[in-house]
């Protein structure tokens, strides 16, 4: 791996990160100190503040896929998804109730969430192989919440790539609900969702602005990780990306989004 920081500067990384999350005081981007910092710096300070998540008794339920389409991906100068770790207390059911001020700059975005049953992984992992490994796919929300300031309250600069992924790719949790449906079952391309926040439409989008195919974001994520040693495990969830753009959730805020034949996810903020 192509690292600049040393052992401690990652771990002080990681502390700050958990330090936001816990006292929800947003930080200043981490390029700002270390604007040398690569891609596997990032990386390496994610898997820091995870391994402290696991540390401090949280279990790994499954993984994310961030930056899926090409907008985002030039948007944030980088020319490949992201991705983050999932743990048990990010996820809640479909219709929950949510403190918008236990987050620090939290937004909904619109997913598909591959339920595995049996491991999955390797550098030469087909869409085939996806199909076969996935119990079943639900629809999801991510909620995201990045630790540091979207925009620097000093020199106006916004964050970028490397801040979101050393924050774990900003993951916050997973709303889920709706109808469960076996790989083949539906043409995953065209799913499509329509969310509105309090009545007003905000956001529609189609399953296919996820690499052409949602399970292309699964074969992309098994393929990465292989390159980390890791393999998707039995169980887990794996939210495949957005196929809309992030949506600000504010107190008083009321959530539905509309996944047609595959049901109708709620969440409210107060």
């Amino acid at each position: 791996m192509a690292t600049t920081l040393d052992p401690e500067q990652i771990a002080q990384v990681a502390a700050r990160h958990e330090g936001a999350r816990t006292t929800r005081r947003l930080i200043k981007r981490i390029t700002l100190e270390h604007p040398e910092m690569t891609l596997d710096d990032a990386y390496a300070c994610q898997k820091a503040w995870t391994d402290l998540q696991v540390a401090n008794g949280a279990i790994v339920r499954g993984h994310k896929i961030g930056l899926t389409s090409r907008a985002m991906q030039l948007a944030m100068k980088i020319d490949e998804p992201d991705f983050g770790v999932l743990f048990d207390y990010m996820f809640v059911e479909s219709g929950t109730t949510l403190v918008a001020a236990d987050y620090l700059d939290p937004k909904i975005e619109v997913e598909l969430a591959f339920v595995l049953g049996r491991p999955l992984g390797g550098p030469d992992v087909t869409i085939d192989d996806v199909h076969a490994a996935t119990d079943h796919i639900v629809p999801a929300l991510e909620l995201i919440d990045a630790r540091s300031h979207r925009v620097d309250p000093d020199d106006r600069v916004a964050r970028g790539v490397r801040d979101t992924i050393a924050d774990n790719a900003a993951d916050a949790g997973v709303i889920t609900g709706g109808r469960r449906v076996r790989p083949g079952e539906v043409d995953l391309r065209w799913v499509a969702a329509i969310l509105k926040r309090n009545g007003v439409v905000e956001e529609t989008g189609v399953a296919a602005g996820v690499l052409d195919d949602p399970a292309m974001g699964i074969v992309w994520l098994a393929r990465r990780l292989a390159g980390h040693g890791i393999t998707l495990e039995e169980g887990e969830t794996i939210l495949a990306g957005s196929f809309t753009r992030p949506v600000d959730c504010r107190a008083g805020d009321h959530f539905e989004v509309d996944y047609d034949d595959l049901g109708v996810l709620t969440v409210d903020f107060v």
